[in-house]
């Protein structure tokens, strides 16, 4: 029954991000008319988070046998919905959230987080000179993530809003942001194997033993991307997907996912990675307002405690355009560049 309160009030969370509950009908309504004395079962009908980590993650985690980086259900999980039932929502902070140093925080964890603290903390990250060698690692732990298909040029899906083809995964993401980086002068490993497929469970275990030999082979990386991109449907079928508008073209908005050792993990410098999540998102959103989603705090650590610089990005979601997402993915990648610059070693 603890679990499934939680899930109710995780999920919902996640639905009043966009502004959002749904009512008995399937009908979109204010998430504030969300009611508490709501049956689970009839809510959880109607609203599915199929594949997002967001509640995915945390979803395995409660359970008796789940791992501290539990896996999240496999993509068949997610409904069809045609490109007609898709619509388009601005994630912003609001009630719900925490606010503080000029960031907004999507608290899923059961730690009293200060903001400003943390802040004014900050981080011990650092990289060395890109002479020195490679110093980013951006990999993909569901590699097989895609987006929307274009009916003109239909990709063959291995499950639902997944594909193998890395001409429309989420490894074009990754590439779009290696380019960027790699443009700003950064020296950078874009890890594309396939960690979630053919199965899907293990894809966390799979990808940390990939990211520990990549690590063994060029200790100078001290910074891991772990890029996807998230998914929101309704019963009815209706897809959610997050869209800000920057330099007058419709991108697909980024979230930052910063782990926790709230699942019973060690995880004890889990607040220089969020500082550092805090920093990437003020920025992002100085250069273009609306770009970064508030940023999302969870109990597991999602192998972020392998680097001082580890973090999950959650670039738009199964309903966005490819396009959207890598358009987003390079500005997100030019802010990132803009304070990794203030991290280099001299």
């Amino acid at each position: 029954m603890k679990a499934r309160i939680l899930l109710r009030r995780t999920a919902a969370g996640v639905l009043a991000a966009a502004g959002l509950a749904l009512a008995a009908g399937g009908r979109a309504v204010p998430a504030a008319a969300w009611g508490e004395d709501q049956s689970f079962d009839a809510w959880w009908q109607r609203v599915l988070l199929g594949e997002s980590p967001v509640l995915a993650q945390w979803m395995a985690a409660d359970g008796p046998q789940a791992p501290p980086e539990a896996q999240a259900p496999p993509p068949e999980s997610e409904p069809p919905a045609p490109p007609s039932a898709v619509r388009e929502r601005t994630i912003s902070g609001g009630d719900g959230y925490l606010t503080g140093a000029g960031a907004s925080l999507f608290n899923r964890t059961e730690k009293t987080v200060d903001l400003e603290a943390v802040a004014q903390a900050g981080t011990g990250f650092r990289l060395a000179p890109a002479s020195a060698g490679p110093q980013i690692l951006i990999m993909h732990t569901h590699t097989t993530e895609s987006y929307a298909r274009d009916p003109d040029a239909p990709y063959t899906e291995t499950g639902e809003a997944h594909t193998t083809d890395t001409g429309y995964n989420i490894t074009q993401v990754g590439q779009a942001m290696t380019q960027v980086l790699t443009e700003m002068g950064f020296s950078v490993l874009h890890d594309t194997q396939v960690y979630d497929w053919p199965s899907y469970n293990g894809a966390y275990e799979r990808s940390r033993a990939g990211v520990e030999a990549i690590l063994a082979q060029h200790p100078t990386v001290q910074m891991v991307l772990d890029v996807h991109r998230d998914a929101l449907v309704d019963g009815a079928g209706t897809v959610y997907k997050p869209v800000a508008v920057a330099d007058g073209k419709k991108v697909a908005q980024v979230m930052l996912l910063v782990g926790t050792d709230d699942g019973g993990a060690s995880f004890p410098d889990w607040t220089e990675h969020l500082a550092l999540a805090m920093e990437i998102t003020r920025e992002a959103d100085a250069l273009w307002p609306g770009l970064a989603r508030p940023i999302t705090l969870r109990t597991a650590r999602f192998n972020q405690q392998l680097t001082k610089g580890s973090l999950l990005v959650e670039v738009g979601s199964h309903g966005n355009t490819l396009e959207e997402a890598t358009e987003g993915a390079r500005l997100f990648a030019r802010a990132l560049g803009r304070v990794l610059e203030r991290y280099v070693e001299q």
